[in-house]
């Protein structure tokens, strides 16, 4: 059975276990993951911040990152002011991460509520 963690990658770490060749130290998986042999199901950019899974088995691994299995994913991402309808409609159809597809079909804007000094 596949060993599979799910962890809160803060802001600023990169979501890989090493950063081989960089002239700057920066913040890795390792700093807060101790147990060997599992691997990122994914990424999240080093300045994102959310749930990352990691997992033991290879063609799992696969099978939740690789863009050619389409697996749905929810984003939840944090703006400037309010986005209207043009702004969604580009997501919709004009935006998409290097290599995975040609847009988000299902963008939409959702209200989270607030609290003093932020969204909650």
């Amino acid at each position: 059975m596949a060993r599979i963690l799910l962890f809160n990658k803060p802001f600023g770490v990169l979501s890989q276990f090493t950063d081989r060749g960089s002239p700057t130290v920066r913040s890795t998986l390792s700093d807060f993951i101790a147990i060997k042999g599992v691997y990122p199901a994914g990424r999240l950019d080093r300045d994102s911040e959310g749930l990352l899974l990691l997992c033991d088995d290879g063609q799992l691994q696969a099978r939740i990152a690789d863009p050619r299995f389409k697996l749905p994913k929810t984003y939840l991402v944090q703006v400037e002011g309010a986005p209207q309808e043009p702004e969604l409609e580009r997501l919709r159809h004009g935006v998409a991460p290097a290599g995975y597809g040609h847009g988000f079909p299902s963008a939409r804007r959702t209200r989270l509520g607030t609290r003093r000094g932020g969204f909650v």
